[in-house]
């Protein structure tokens, strides 16, 4: 099993039977994930103008990223000269997306999609010592973070939004201030000191402001596992209704924009409805099953 890679069997276990809501922390055997991404591996790829420069990140706190036009050189790759001077200054450098750049990589992501039934993608940071990159945000799906080196300190808040989604609620679209303030003001709930060997589930929604504390470089990487939801069910049930002519007639604009668009809703829901209670259950669920393995979302 790929997730193995990543976690224990305890761990395995624990996210596949219960999706924990709270994050928690494991102890790994080493695996293929800690020869391929040392700093020196990473830096090797940049330098050999392997990684496209819109999959590469340069942040530092406090400051917003820097303009990916600062370190984008020829034929859109990244400039690994300017990256190492930003990296020199202080900035954490992400590569991201790596199952899109790396054939072994996006083995490993199609597998757990595989065992899970969700997509995921996967991030590098590779953070000088003493310094920080992202500062306090959640995110909208379940992280698998993987210490390869160094160490990463970690201070974490309960969820302030429940259940966040991708559109819905994500913490760059309902940032408020007065939640930085409250956080500084009472200080983390937990603080997580992730070494070498050590993977920590971070549930989704889950507060956290991820920096080095000690003088070594670390290395981690972040797997992103998108949940399915009821909605996504949803979606996918309304989406086949397409195959019903009744659906795909045309609404006059006249309709639109006069009285009559009241009663057309209502019987275009009974109609779904009434489509909805006409299908084969078993069957649907089959075909989402093929779906929830192969279907790719590479947004994030």
């Amino acid at each position: 099993m790929t997730l193995k890679l990543l976690l224990p069997e305890e761990g395995v276990t624990h996210l596949l039977d219960h999706w924990p809501d709270e994050p928690h922390v494991y102890r790994r055997t080493r695996t293929c994930l800690d020869e391929m991404f040392t700093a020196e591996q990473v830096w090797s790829w940049i330098d050999l103008n392997c990684i496209p420069a819109d999959e590469v990140a340069a942040i530092k706190a406090p400051d917003p990223a820097v303009n990916p036009r600062i370190f984008t050189g020829t034929h859109g790759r990244a400039d690994a000269e300017r990256l190492h001077k930003l990296y020199d200054e202080g900035h954490t450098v992400r590569v991201g997306n790596l199952q899109r750049v790396m054939p072994a990589m996006a083995r490993i992501s199609q597998e757990i999609q595989n065992e899970t039934g969700y997509s995921n993608y996967v991030h590098v940071f590779m953070t000088p010592g003493c310094r920080q990159g992202l500062r306090h945000h959640w995110d909208q799906q379940m992280a698998v973070i993987v210490q390869v080196s160094g160490r990463k300190r970690w201070e974490l808040w309960p969820p302030v939004v429940e259940a966040p989604m991708r559109s819905h609620l994500e913490s760059w679209r309902v940032w408020r201030d007065d939640y930085l303030e409250g956080w500084l003001d009472s200080g983390p709930e937990r603080i997580i000191d992730l070494g070498p060997g050590e993977a920590m589930l971070l549930p989704r929604g889950w507060v956290h402001n991820p920096y080095n504390a000690d003088d070594d470089p670390s290395v981690h990487l972040t797997f992103a596992i998108r949940e399915r939801t009821p909605l996504w069910i949803s979606e996918k049930l309304a989406g086949e209704a397409i195959e019903e002519l009744a659906f795909r007639q045309v609404l006059l604009p006249r309709d639109i924009h006069g009285e009559a668009l009241p009663d057309i809703v209502a019987e275009t829901r009974d109609a779904l409805v009434a489509y909805l209670q006409g299908l084969d259950t078993s069957e649907v669920a089959e075909r989402l099953r093929r779906l929830a393995r192969d279907e790719l979302e590479y947004t994030s």
